[in-house]
């Protein structure tokens, strides 16, 4: 990184209340890839590995059971 951009970072980081620090510092960690991570081109060889009959049933569990709140829970 060149020094005026960092410090250019640095000061408009220095005005923003912590909590946007963080929400900053937790953006700039997401665009860092992760260790030991797997490239999208790499998975592409797994497209199509799960059949069409197991789509439908994740699909509808999903439907089924996502989105709702069950209120005696709480």
């Amino acid at each position: 990184m060149s020094p005026k951009l960092q410090e250019e970072l640095l000061q408009r980081m220095a005005r923003l209340p912590e909590e946007e620090q963080e929400r900053v510092l937790a953006f700039a960690k997401g665009l860092v890839p992760v260790a030991g991570g797997v490239s999208g081109k790499d998975l592409l060889k797994f497209s199509g590995a799960i059949g069409h009959a197991d789509l439908q049933a994740m699909t509808t569990a999903i439907e089924e059971g996502c989105e709702r709140v069950d209120r005696s829970e709480w």
